[in-house]
């Protein structure tokens, strides 16, 4: 595939979307083409039926395949689900000698130290996230590379999740015919999508309401600061909508996004939807007033756990608090009234999310839908992922001419590219794939 290309490929609950992209000369992202299928084999985020994920995955792509008029070989997959958790750890390294700086190699020792946690049977580290750090006591230090001192200790945000839920996923990948280019963080993903830097910078808590599960995700000076994946999302309403009216599913979905409102004060009692019955059944009468109270219910309880999350990571202390309130995207976010519902419940700021901050200027509305957030935030990470990989073999490159006898080295200092820090996550897809190739 072409170096400035890159798939971002979403396996939800409800949907799966393919979504190819590309930077165009401004650095913005234009997405060429784009693939949506039912998604059958998925639950809050999992995958519980590995057939029919790859039936999904193969229809998605072919569909965004047709749109682009291109072949996809690689795609970014984003993990979520119920079973991601995150913690807070903080740990340290004593550095042999305090009369060098600190380079990259410290902090992947600090870094590679955090791996060693004991976690729960079957559960892995996913991500390691550097809150700050502190040298010699000295604290609030953002960027420690390049600085003296002996002991170096750090906060980290640690987010954790199930090996075999991320090994499946890999595997439904793969089975499709199709290579993993990386591995992401879902909330991370929508996240990179959504917000702006601003936001990041004053405090944010990103809430992404998906079909199986809610992310979400909270920023604060630059840095993310607490993940969290509620098991639940759009789809309880849905569940609910059938069993409180006695309806079918399909038609369940269908009110709710045609009539649901999260605000029950504004209808009247004498709106009534009829829905044709079963089979030469008598319709049903619904009043809309009924509908938006089952709808509210659903919401209050989702919005309430994800309000717990954001308690729990600190907003009401002074020092922590954002600023910059709540962003809603994913699917949900499309329901009537909820932004006012979640500013009631949580008193912060709120506004709805929608995945333009880094498209091209021209690009369709259906695309900045807030249903496609994670999808456009995996391709931007696809295509940071190809842009390291570019600086890396220029890296090798420069390295190779750089074959000078050792005297003229002193005179002229070779500037070398700055290496990014590999991710662990480049290294888990890594481990991914070897475990999926040693499996066949």
């Amino acid at each position: 595939m072409e170096h400035n290309l890159a798939v971002g490929l979403d396996i939800g609950t409800t949907k799966i979307v393919a979504m190819i992209g590309r930077k165009n000369e401004y650095g913005k992202v234009e997405i060429l083409g784009i693939g949506k299928s039912k998604s059958l084999g998925v639950h809050r985020g999992v995958v519980n039926n590995i057939t029919q994920t790859i039936q999904s995955i193969q229809q998605a792509v072919q569909e965004a395949e047709a749109a682009a008029d291109m072949k996809i070989d690689e795609v970014t997959v984003g993990i979520a689900g119920q079973h991601i958790r995150s913690l807070q750890h903080s740990d340290y390294i004593t550095r042999s000698n305090s009369e060098t700086v600190i380079d990259v190699d410290d902090i992947d020792r600090l870094i590679n130290q955090v791996h060693k946690l004991v976690m729960l049977p079957g559960e892995e580290i996913i991500h390691v996230l550097p809150q700050e750090y502190k040298i010699d006591g000295q604290a609030e230090i953002k960027e420690p590379i390049g600085m003296y001192g002996g002991r170096l200790e750090a906060n980290f945000h640690v987010v954790v999740g199930q090996v075999s839920s991320i090994r499946n996923i890999g595997r439904c990948v793969q089975s499709s015919g199709l290579g993993l280019e990386g591995i992401t963080l879902e909330p991370l993903a929508s996240a990179n999508a959504v917000l702006s830097q601003e936001e990041k910078e004053a405090g944010v808590a990103l809430i992404d309401i998906g079909g199986g599960t809610t992310d979400l995700a909270i920023f604060r000076d630059g840095i993310i600061r607490h993940t969290a994946v509620i098991p639940f999302g759009g789809n309880v309403i849905t569940e609910d909508i059938k069993e409180g009216c006695s309806i079918i599913e399909k038609q369940a979905e269908l009110l709710k996004i045609k009539f649901g409102s999260a605000w029950p004060g504004e209808n009247k009692d004498n709106e009534i939807v009829s829905i044709p019955g079963l089979r030469g059944r008598e319709p049903k009468e619904i009043t809309l007033k009924n509908l938006s109270k089952i709808i509210h219910a659903r919401v209050v309880e989702i919005v309430e756990q994800v309000y717990v999350e954001i308690k729990n990571y600190g907003h009401e202390e002074q020092k922590k608090k954002l600023i910059a309130g709540i962003v809603l995207t994913g699917g949900g976010a499309q329901l009537k009234h909820l932004k006012q519902l979640v500013e009631y419940i949580t008193g912060m700021d709120t506004r709805i999310g929608y995945p333009n901050e880094h498209l091209a200027g021209d690009s369709d509305d259906d695309i900045t839908s807030p249903l496609f957030a994670t999808a456009v935030g995996l391709v931007l990470d696809g295509l940071k992922r190809q842009e390291r990989k570019k600086i890396e073999q220029q890296e090798e490159e420069v390295v190779d001419e750089v074959e000078t006898p050792q005297e003229t080295i002193e005179e002229e200092v070779i500037e070398k590219p700055v290496k990014e820090r590999r991710s662990f996550l480049d290294k888990l897809t890594e481990r991914v794939k070897d475990f999926l190739d040693n499996a066949e």
